[in-house]
């Protein structure tokens, strides 16, 4: 099979040289066929292995530059591969809980605000949050389970107060007055679901 390949690059070789002299252009290389014998490298250098190696890199010098540069480009704004809507979307670097004191929005370790956008990786639901709530001693798995997000059916195990803020997914719930980065409560798996800029 090797043989078979070596035959077939010998014929394409000779193509591409005839092609290249009825084209005008001049060819350095030799046309001898193309041994199939593996040789070694002579240690001491030959004018005529000078001569080959120097038709070598004419060959390469003269192969055409490709049409665009090899690195890729970073896409254009408008380009056809970024969805619409998708360009402008950020995640926060820090995410924080925080009380209804506390502005929301994009949060960073320079501007701290409460994430707006979270949602839970383990329910995969959306993050709800009430400000001025806080949620019932008595609140249970279940209750989240079957009510999250309908605010109606909530209210019966919110209680107000001032300053606090209530959030909720359908597997986990806190209330928070103040600040907190919620890598501090380690069994919430809450995201940032992206804020438009």
């Amino acid at each position: 099979m090797a043989d078979d390949i070596d035959d077939l690059l010998d014929e394409v070789e000779t193509k591409f040289l005839e092609k290249k002299e009825k084209s005008g252009g001049v060819s350095k290389t030799s046309k001898a066929p193309v041994s199939k014998t593996k040789t070694t490298v002579p240690t001491r250098k030959t004018s005529t292995g000078d001569a080959d190696l120097d038709a070598m890199i004419d060959d390469i010098c003269e192969a055409p530059e490709p049409l665009e540069p090899l690195m890729d480009k970073a896409p254009a704004q408008n380009s056809p591969r970024t969805p619409r809507g998708v360009e402008g979307k950020r995640r926060c670097a820090v995410l924080y809980l925080g009380g209804s004191k506390h502005a929301m929005g994009l949060g960073s370790s320079m501007n701290q605000r409460s994430c707006d956008q979270l949602r839970c990786t383990d329910c995969d639901f959306r993050v709800v949050f009430y400000d001025n709530y806080e949620w019932d001693a008595t609140c249970e798995y279940l209750f989240f389970r079957n009510n999250v997000p309908d605010f109606a059916k909530l209210k019966a195990k919110l209680n107000k107060r001032k300053g606090s803020r209530a959030y909720a997914c359908q597997c986990k719930w806190t209330s928070v007055q103040d600040l907190v980065d919620i890598q501090k409560k380690t069994d919430f798996k809450w995201v940032c679901g992206k804020h438009d800029s």
